[in-house]
Parts: C-alpha cells; structure tokens; sequence
C-alpha cells in the first residue's frame, strides 16, 4: 500500500485536506488543484488514514472516493463520522444514480462530487471551508441565493450552510422530502429552494396548507371532485395534485391533515394514483411531494394522530430547520437583508440599526423565529424610530397579553398603554398598505399578512379601512 504523502509548508498553518482514492491518477489531479491552499496528506487505502488520526493532527476536510475496492464505502463514511464527528466528508463517485446520493448523506457526506470532476467542482466545495479558516470578511456576508422575485434563501451560519448543501443534493433525487421546524423558521422557502434546484424546476410549484380547512374542503383541495360529489358541484375540478402534474407540492402544516385523508395521501405517494371526490375512475399524476410540520411527528405516531406508514413515506429524507434563537449569529445579515427588503414597500430609505438596536434584535429569543423578526423590522420602519423596539425587546414580557414590563420613569400603565396604541396604528397602517399594494384584494392581502381572510375583514372594520375612490 501507498504511504501517505503529506506536503508541508512553511510560515502560516494551512488548512489541513485529507484525499483517500484508491487511484493515484485521481490523488495527482487532486493535488495539482489544492495543493497551493491547502496542506494535503493522500492516502490509497482505509488503514493508512485511520492510522493518521491515531498520530497526527485530525484533518479540516477529507474527500472521499465512494468505490473502494476494499472497503464499503458507506460502512467506511458511518466508521468515519463516529471516530471524527466533526470532521466534514465530501464523496468522490462515479454512480449516477441518485439514491447513492441520498445514502451517502445519511451516512455523513455533507456533499457529493460525480466523477468525472473539473477543478470548479473542487472550489465550489472548498471554498467556504477556506472562508471560515481564513476569518475572511467573505464569511460574515450572507449568502443570498434568489429562488423567484419575491423569495430568496438567505442564510451565513454553517448550520444553514450545510442544510443548504443538503437541499442541492436531494433535489437531484426524486424522492419525498419532510421539512421539520418550528413556526416562521422558513420551511416554504426551504422547501421552494428544493424545487428551483430539481429537475422540476420549470413546472409548477404548488403549496396547500393542509391546516386551513376542514377535511371534506382539503379533499376536494387535494384530490378535485365530480359532479354531484356534494351540493354545489355542478361541474367537474380537479385537484392541486392534477393541475401540479409533473411539479411539486407543498404539503404545509401535514402534521395536522385529518386521519381519513392520510390513507388517500399515501396511496399517491406509492403509486402515484388517487380518485377524486365522487369518481369512480383512477387518475395518475407524477406529482414530487415536500412536507412540512412544526408538531412533534413521532409524538403524534405514538398517540395515534398520525400514520407510521405515512410517516415513512414522506420520509424521504429530512431536513430540520434549527430555530432562530439557535443561529443568532445570522440575525445581524437577516436584518440587513429584510430591512434592504422591506423599506421600498413603506416609502422608506434603508435604515441601519444601531449597536443598541442590534443587540437587542440579537438576544430576543424570538419564539416567532424569523417572521417575528420581520414583523419587528416592519415596525421600525414605518416609526423610523428605536426606542420603542429596543423597550419592546429588551423589558420583560409579559406571557399573558405580551406587552412590555412597567418602566418606573415613565409610569408602568402610562408606557402599557402608549405601546399598545402604537401597535394598533403600526398594524392598522401595515394593513392599509398591504390592502393598496394587491389594489383592495382581501385574499390577497391575508396571504401577503399571513394571517386568515375572516381576520383581514375583522380589521378593515375594526380600523374603519376604506378603499379609495
């Protein structure tokens, strides 16, 4: 067997790249590419590289050939993540098939390389790790990746970076996808950056909350109906898995979908067939399906709210969202980039927070995570003022109405009062706003708030809101 061959350098540590390939053309071509940015140990064989954790410094990245002769390589990747759990793994493979891709990542490959590669391939997985090592002011700017004109995933912390790279790869493969994570973590956004990367990109993109309506209405939703299927329905509709044929589908909220659909829904995700409400004939659509929940999946298995079956279906593969309150280092960029964002819709210049305001935006908790966060900026903007913001997230909360702490100097009911009519008038003008910019369309508007249609005509009554003349 090979020996390792280390290069060494003198003056500033480089960042250290383990290369185990059981070709040495393929060891050469890998070092003419690194080795000017990078300190290189290469290695044929399994054995030799196991020995060099044992002896010498553990390595920032290792890439990985995915056929060994050997050894398997997926057993090897398990091997690996359990001796060097942090130890990032890229896989080096000449498999087109894209399972191979998605058992490499469970496995521990946070990427995959097909065989064969150009010298891009190796920079594109390679130069965020440099960034990092390097404290590069490349690596405090967010990564902004555009997925349609309203809708970008923006994101800096290598928590998200690596969730990033998952969804590159799984987009390659056809297969379900469950997103997990709380409320406002940007599980749509995720789930729209899976479609843009597919190879479903240029067909439809569909979303349904499943949670927004009763069972009868989502079947109907879902799946169409016939003619006589129920009072009202005169004529024939198909469904949101119809019209998205060849697309993807967005089952939002599918952790609260009503028990007698659940056995519908995961007949198509096995054969892709369904009959709508009130037919008697089979339709086939090749229909890709995302998921997403904030509820405890397993918890609801266990109580019997949810299909293990189904649960195993959507399974695919998982990506889980951390909260915002886990990667407060992004919070700094995600307010750059909503305030950038934001301020053309309220007639505003871009602001730049102050210290003050910025480390109080930093260490709220933000248990609406990052639809919170936008929320709050879209107070600043339309006050133009801190104050207010900064008392609103640093005072003590109270749990049961949420307004802010009594401040002494000011009179504790005086300030309660004052913030709450400030409130009112920031979400009166929100809505006022939101109502002009879809020109008075009230279902419009509820999805640009987020918030229901029967809310939106609640508060156009409660703030007396009138459309111009």
């Amino acid at each position: 067997m090979a020996t390792p061959q280390v290069s060494l350098f003198e003056g500033k540590r480089r960042f250290r790249v383990a290369l185990l390939d059981s070709d040495p053309a393929i060891l050469d071509y890998l070092r003419s590419i690194l080795s000017d940015r990078c300190s290189l140990s290469l290695y044929t064989n399994a054995a030799d590289l196991f020995r060099h954790f044992k002896v010498q410094p553990t390595p920032e990245l290792l890439f990985i050939d995915g056929h060994l002769e050997e050894e398997s390589t997926l057993e090897l990747l398990t091997a690996i993540r359990a001796a060097q759990p942090t130890l990032p793994m890229i896989q080096l493979s000449c498999s087109s098939d894209l399972q191979d891709v998605v058992l490499a990542m469970r496995a521990g490959a946070c990427d995959v390389i097909r065989k064969p590669f150009r010298k891009n391939d190796i920079d594109r997985v390679i130069n965020p790790y440099l960034a990092k090592f390097d404290h590069t002011a490349a690596d405090t700017l967010p990564s902004e990746i555009p997925i349609d004109e309203n809708v970008s995933f923006v994101h800096s912390c290598e928590k998200m970076r690596e969730i990033q790279q998952q969804c590159v790869l799984v987009a390659r493969a056809d297969i379900p996808v469950l997103i997990l994570g709380e409320s406002g973590t940007g599980k749509e956004v995720l789930a729209r950056y899976v479609h843009k990367m597919s190879s479903r990109a240029t067909r439809s993109f569909l979303k349904v909350n499943c949670a927004a309506m009763p069972a009868e209405l989502l079947e109907s939703e879902l799946f169409g109906y016939e003619p006589g299927a129920f009072t009202g329905a005169i004529k024939s509709k198909p469904g949101k898995f119809e019209i998205c044929n060849s697309g993807t589908i967005l089952l939002d909220e599918i952790g609260e979908i009503p028990p007698i659909l659940q056995a519908k829904l995961l007949q198509v995700l096995q054969d892709g067939s369904f009959s709508r409400l009130g037919g008697r004939s089979s339709v086939k659509v090749d229909v890709r399906v995302i998921a997403a929940t904030n509820i405890d999946i397993k918890s609801a298995i266990a109580q019997k709210m949810f299909r293990e079956d189904l649960y195993y279906r959507l399974n695919g593969f998982t990506l889980k969202l951390p909260p915002l309150r886990e990667r407060r280092d992004e919070i700094p960029v995600l307010v750059q980039y909503l305030i950038r964002k934001l301020a053309p819709l309220y007639s505003r210049v871009p602001m730049t927070p102050s210290p003050a305001l910025m480390q109080a935006l930093v260490n709220h908790t933000w248990p609406g995570n990052i639809r919170e966060l936008e929320n709050a900026l879209k107070r600043y903007l339309i006050m133009e003022t801190e104050e207010l913001l900064i008392k609103e997230l640093s005072s003590r909360d109270d749990p049961a109405t949420g307004s802010v702490a009594p401040d002494e100097t000011c009179g504790g009911s005086g300030l309660k009062r004052l913030v709450r009519s400030m409130k009112e008038d920031t979400e009166a003008e929100v809505i006022a706003r939101t109502l002009e910019k879809t020109q008075w369309n009230r279902k419009a508007a509820a999805s640009e708030l987020q918030i229901s249609y029967k809310a939106v005509l609640y508060k156009i009554k409660q703030y007396k809101l009138s459309p111009p003349a």
